[in-house]
């Protein structure tokens, strides 16, 4: 109900907004919205080529593609008339929007969903699951209390979580939805988000992080002194955002924490933790880099490696149900394919709303007013400089991104803005997204507090990574 509410108001606010900038004359053209695409310059003016300066036109003339560029301003010459553009397009616009879901977005996490639900389905069919859930349930049931003891669910919120652990987002996305489908099996109420289901989305929400790979590669590009630099900050504050989030949802649902199991299950995370960065402090820079890039992988390539190894043993389990291990995983890969069918409609109207909201400027000026709003109150500027960052994640991971990149470039890779840029990327979730696409492969109308918990989670995480990245890079 919130995101449904959400969704039309960012889509109302943002199309009123940039229609009140074209009559106003603030505008010159809104075809950016609608056909434009990232980066790509804002025409702001066009005159005849006999009205401009001498100057103009003959540079223009003679330029092998007609364009000038004097500061911040770009000169286009077209057919007679002179485009004048200044500054860059947000995002891309709607329908290029529409088109990219499609191909860049879509077709590759139906990809994804296709070859982890298929071997999902392998660890099903082999009777893995039920041992893997009866192996967890102790712990699990302490934090899921509705969730019978060694029910499926568990092994596939368990791969989710060890996936994020490892900052292996295309795998933890099929795990995820393989989970809240197992999850909706329990629900009493189909339209409704269940108890379950509200942890868990805010536990991935969390997304604890003990390789954040990904923002380790972005660094390096950018030639960090050390790009493995940020990763304890990052560590630290996706654990706090995780046991915020089970305090948060565990309160409101009355859930009693107090088992030997849970806080042994913690302590061990913890340990894990705190052994791995033991280690890793103690190699050198390349030793640093060819380890984060390769652990993951690794890790990755041993779970799919022990699920083939374990259904070849159990062939007979499969054979009993009139199937081979092959025919198991097709059949698990055609339901990955059916899930990313469900959930388009989905992602294409959050991602077109984040287009219009992004593309109108609302989002910028929020991100203004916040900015002047901290540093009214003393907040230091290089920590507001990356605040857009931690603003635009729960909408956009894309947009965020490039917030990222741009703070790094712009400040530099090893400043504060930088780092604490980079933690705020890695140790927040894409909500809204999230939301969208896990709740609407199930069909799941009303989400309750699954949101506003989220958000809270996102705000904690954001709190976190400033403190820390002024205790570690002050």
């Amino acid at each position: 109900m919130a995101l449904s509410r959400f969704w039309l108001s960012i889509i109302l606010v943002s199309v009123t907004y940039i229609l009140a900038l074209l009559f106003i004359g603030h505008s010159y053209s809104i075809d950016y919205v609608v056909n434009g695409k990232k980066d790509e310059p804002l025409v702001r003016k066009e005159i005849y080529l006999n009205h401009a300066s001498p100057f103009l036109q003959d540079t223009l003339q003679k330029a092998k593609d007609h364009r000038y560029t004097s500061h911040d301003t770009i000169f286009l010459l077209e057919n007679s008339t002179v485009k004048i553009a200044m500054g860059k397009q947000s995002t891309d616009g709607i329908l290029p929007t529409c088109k990219n879901t499609i191909l860049d977005l879509l077709l590759p996490l139906i990809a994804y969903l296709s070859f982890f639900c298929g071997i999902l389905q392998l660890l099903i069919d082999s009777g893995a699951s039920e041992k893997l859930a009866r192996l967890l349930s102790p712990v699990f049931i302490k934090v899921f209390p509705e969730i019978p003891a060694n029910h499926p669910s568990i092994s596939y919120m368990m791969l989710n979580f060890a996936a994020n652990f490892l900052g292996l987002d295309s795998a933890a996305t099929p795990f995820g939805l393989k989970a809240m489908e197992s999850l909706q099996e329990l629900n009493t109420d189909k339209e409704k988000a269940s108890n379950s289901q509200i942890m868990f989305m805010c536990l991935h929400a969390a997304g604890l992080t003990l390789i954040p790979t990904s923002i380790i590669g972005y660094r390096a590009a950018q030639n960090a002194q050390n790009p493995a630099d940020v990763m304890l900050p990052c560590i630290i504050t996706s654990f706090v955002g995780t046991v915020a989030a089970m305090v948060i949802v565990g309160i409101r649902q009355r859930i009693n924490f107090k088992s030997a199991s849970l806080i042994l299950s913690i302590g061990g995370v913890i340990g894990l933790i705190a052994g791995l960065l033991i280690y890793i402090n103690r190699l050198d820079l390349i030793e640093k880099n060819h380890f984060t890039n390769n652990i993951s992988n690794v890790l990755l390539l041993g779970i799919i490696f022990l699920i083939l190894l374990y259904s070849f043993k159990k062939e007979k389990y499969f054979e009993a149900n009139g199937k081979n291990v092959f025919s198991s995983f097709v059949e698990g890969a055609y339901g990955g394919l059916k899930t990313g069918q469900t959930i388009f409609p989905y992602i294409l109207g959050m991602l077109v709303a984040i287009s219009l909201f992004r593309n109108s400027g609302v989002f910028e000026i929020i991100s203004d007013w916040l900015g002047k709003l901290f540093l009214a109150v003393g907040v230091r500027k290089d920590i507001v400089d990356a605040i857009p960052i931690a603003i635009l994640r729960p909408f956009n991971a894309a947009g965020s991104r490039g917030f990222m990149i741009d703070s790094m470039r712009t400040y530099g890779v090893d400043s504060l803005t930088g780092r604490l840029a980079c933690v705020f990327q890695c140790a927040a979730e894409t909500t809204f997204y999230v939301i969208a696409v896990y709740f609407g492969s199930i069909k799941v109308k009303n989400t309750r507090y699954t949101l506003a918990s989220m958000l809270l989670v996102d705000l904690i995480c954001a709190i976190t990574a400033v403190f820390v990245c002024l205790l570690f890079f002050k």
